[in-house]
């Protein structure tokens, strides 16, 4: 048996967010890929967008605008508890043609008593130079539908990060 009064000595910091970036992301039509053994799967192509930098992005928030490049997918399966996985990989193309590839696994549950919960990781691939410190820093991520306004969804990119504790 463990004793866990040293974890007294160590106080717990808090976890804080900032806003990375902001996307709008233009989608198609939801295909049907079977059934298989996690369940129901279909991918919803991405055909485009883009994003601007938020206020976690500091003084690059005004260069760190761009779009939304065509070609991705996402891949999605609906779980027999009624909860949705969706695992999307896509191009952001930063204004200064620097581009970054974004894995977004999102844990979709439309069945709980309050809000929608679409919460994400996002994963970010950049090449060596001015925007390589995302592939090194955690980032959670949110997602809201557009429809019936528009076949988009909104993307909005946390970073997350801990406050030190005084000791």
């Amino acid at each position: 048996m463990h004793n866990l009064d040293i974890l007294n000595d160590f106080p717990a910091g808090t976890l804080e967010t900032s806003l990375l970036w902001e996307a709008l992301v233009d989608i198609g039509e939801r295909r049907d890929l079977g059934t298989g053994p996690f369940g129901a799967r279909g991918i919803v192509p991405i055909l485009g967008g883009a994003f601007r930098g938020g206020v976690g992005m500091g003084a690059a928030r005004e260069d760190f605008h761009g779009s939304i490049e065509p070609g991705g997918a996402d891949r999605q399966t609906l779980r027999a508890d009624g909860a949705k996985e969706l695992d999307a990989l896509y191009e952001m193309r930063v204004a200064d043609q620097t581009v970054l590839t974004i894995r977004n696994c999102v844990v979709v549950d439309e069945q709980v008593a309050g809000p929608r919960y679409a919460i994400s990781r996002i994963h970010v691939t950049a090449p060596e130079g001015r925007w390589s410190w995302l592939n090194r820093r955690l980032i959670i991520g949110t997602l809201q539908s557009t429809r019936p306004t528009r076949p988009a969804v909104i993307i909005r990119g946390w970073l997350a990060c801990q406050t030190p504790v005084d000791t």
